[in-house]
């Protein structure tokens, strides 16, 4: 692997040099424009920029000094936390400054909380007598292992032009390709996420899927990212050096990705990062070994009461997938195999919330199809660029248009009173102990537990709902805590996502259906303030227990009162639903009917209907008058025409 390199969209690096008084930061910055040596330099030299022909990444460098005053330490500060890099100097022929580095300068960077390469510049190096001489190796070593963010060490002399342009090439060269992202020297090893990008690469450049590049596949991956093929005596030369040093790196059909992933590390363990990073970057990752987000990008414009759900032909492309990497064929995806299908993403994306427990799973972890395509339905609702990356990842490649589908406004849908979306997103909202948790489990299949505890987080819960007729909807739950709803509802677009909300509440505990009567008054005042109404139920939980005496009447009179279909009474303990899944899916099906109305609504709805009808009377009065006019004037023109 050949050629040069490209700098990941970079215009300018800026580097800025500090150290300790009298270490030589002015000559150095000096010599290394001019080439010369100054006799005199000002205290603090103007920012200086390199051209960017300077280099082989084409890209210009400013460089930025700083004075050593104590009264200086503020704008040393912005300087710093402006940096792509930072230059330290010490002096080769005063100690004194290179115990600094550890003592002051270093610990300094941290608590500024500077997180960019660092390259430690011994100036002077003419100076340096026979009593000072030192192996820098031996020394910067152990200083190296305590502070990571050193890039690396070299020693120069601005007088006799000694390794003087080399300080800011490495310094260039640590921001346009950096070491941390792709290798760990503590345990001499590519790093996971980098690993993962070239094992995708490799997948991407083995068309015909062999598990090895053969030649034809080589030069093909050479002129991509090189622009410059491998000669036959190349290819032979690249294979024997693998084949040397790891065996399993090549085989009879060509280099296995074993050989691909060695040959990076040998080049970034000689230095040649940015032959990686040429790599990494042709194939649209960025300095995070992520992809960039112009790869990302959605074609399309969504208002807040839109979603985005997975087309019929990415389903289609996720179900191949899970039944190629199901390896045993029993319908399941062990966390084993899950694994494995995103091995090529830069990490699993559901380790974390909201995703971690949002779905069914079998006693051993696994996920079945159903509960495989539901993580994907409920990723691709909350974060459609991430959905679309992670597609890309495992192998999609026909673009954001053919993966993703943007459903119609519900405005839209409230008019012509029917939907067209596959997936629902109902919000939970109760009081403490009204049941949320458990309705959110039992859509999991999961048993009930004895066990409470107050919910102080957002949680999902996302299943498939089968419906009459065969079809599928799949519904996600999001619960909502009760210390959380003001903060939820306090913008226009807060319910702009929700196609349906649930009031659940303690059917024997009077208190909590007071509250659940309040939640439900401030959503559906919200929904008519923002226009973003949402079809409610009400949710009467716990009912294997006793209700108090005006239980039933209470909480018919509320749902009365809203307009609202009467309570759906539920007893997750004894799994007694009462079809309340598909009654939430049957709901949010038809968004123009169980919308609750306020009083405060139905006063100014009443006042827009007077006010549309007197306009509308007016509009009559005048019409008539205009067309009495007219045959007044007609009547009146025969008249004349008799005469």
């Amino acid at each position: 692997m050949l050629g040069g390199s490209i700098s990941g969209g970079r215009t300018n690096v800026r580097v800025v040099v500090v150290g300790d008084r009298a270490t030589g930061k002015s000559s150095l910055i000096t010599a290394a424009a001019s080439e010369t040596f100054p006799e005199e330099v000002p205290p603090v030299l103007p920012p200086t920029r390199l051209p960017a022909d300077l280099y082989p990444d084409n890209v210009p460098v400013t460089i930025i000094d700083t004075s050593s005053s104590l009264e200086s330490r503020g704008k040393v500060a912005e300087e710093l936390k402006r940096a792509d890099a930072v230059v330290l100097t010490y002096a080769c022929d005063q100690p004194s400054t290179l115990n600094r580095l550890t003592t002051f300068w270093l610990y300094e960077f941290r608590r500024l909380e500077i997180k960019v390469p660092v390259i430690v510049v011994g100036c002077k190096l003419d100076k340096r007598d026979e009593e000072h001489h030192m192996n820098l190796e031996q020394v910067m070593a152990p200083i190296m292992q305590q502070f990571r963010e050193i890039e690396t060490c070299i020693e120069c002399s601005a007088a006799n032009l000694v390794q003087v342009p080399e300080v800011f090439y490495y310094a260039q060269k640590a921001v346009l390709h950096p070491t941390a992202p792709l290798f760990d020297h503590e345990t001499q090893a590519l790093k996971p996420r980098c690993v993962r990008a070239l094992k995708r690469i490799f997948i991407l450049c083995d068309h015909d899927m062999d598990d090895a590049l053969n030649d034809e596949e080589l030069n093909e991956f050479q002129i991509k990212c090189f622009n410059a093929p491998l000669q036959p005596a190349e290819i032979v030369g690249v294979k024997r050096v693998v084949q040397e040093k790891l065996p399993q790196g090549v085989n009879d059909l060509g280099l296995t990705l074993t050989g691909f992933l060695f040959l990076h590390a040998l080049f970034i363990e000689k230095g040649r990062l940015e032959t990686t990073w040429t790599v990494l970057r042709k194939f649209g990752y960025n300095d995070e070994i992520k992809l960039k987000d112009d790869n990302l990008t959605i074609p399309f414009k969504k208002a807040p009461d839109q979603s985005l759900e997975l087309t019929s032909e990415a389903v289609e492309f996720l179900k191949g997938v899970f039944s190629t990497f199901d390896t045993d064929k029993d319908g399941v995806l062990r966390n084993s195999e899950l694994d494995d299908l995103f091995s090529t993403a830069p990490e699993s994306p559901w380790g974390e919330a909201p995703y971690k427990d949002a779905v069914e799973r079998t006693p051993l972890g696994g996920l079945s199809l159903s509960a495989f395509l539901s993580e994907w339905a409920l990723m691709t609702l909350l974060e459609p660029a991430q959905s679309l990356a992670n597609l890309i990842y495992i192998g999609y490649n026909c673009g954001a248009a053919s993966a993703l589908r943007l459903t119609r406004r519900k405005s839209v849908d409230r008019k012509k009173q029917q939907t067209d979306r596959n997936v629902y997103q109902c919000f939970v909202f109760g009081p403490k102990g009204s049941g949320k948790s458990a309705l959110l489990k039992s859509l999991l299949g999961r048993p009930f537990s004895e066990n409470y505890a107050v919910t102080t987080d957002e949680h999902y819960a996302v299943n498939v709902v089968d419906r009459l007729g065969g079809t599928k909807k799949t519904l996600v739950l999001r619960e909502i805590p009760e210390d959380e709803v003001k903060m939820i509802l306090s913008t226009k677009e807060s319910l702009a996502s929700c196609d349906v909300a649930v009031f659940a509440y303690d059917s024997s505990d009077e208190y909590s259906l007071k509250r659940a009567s309040e939640l439900l008054m401030t959503v559906a005042r919200r929904g008519e303030v923002s226009g973003f109404m949402v079809p409610c139920l009400f949710v009467a939980a716990k009912d294997d227990l006793d209700s108090y005496p005006m239980a039933i009447k209470d909480s018919a009179k509320i749902c009365q009162n809203f307009g609202i279909d009467a309570p759906i009474h539920i007893s997750v303990k004894e799994r007694d639903l009462n079809s309340i899944f598909n009654r939430i899916v049957t709901a949010a099906e038809h968004p123009h009917l169980s919308v609750p109305e306020t009083e405060v609504g139905r006063s100014q709805k009443r006042y827009r209907h007077l006010v549309n009808r007197s306009l509308m009377f007016t509009s009559v009065v005048a019409a008539v008058a205009v067309v009495g006019l007219a045959a007044y004037r007609s009547y009146a023109a025969r008249k004349n025409t008799s005469s």
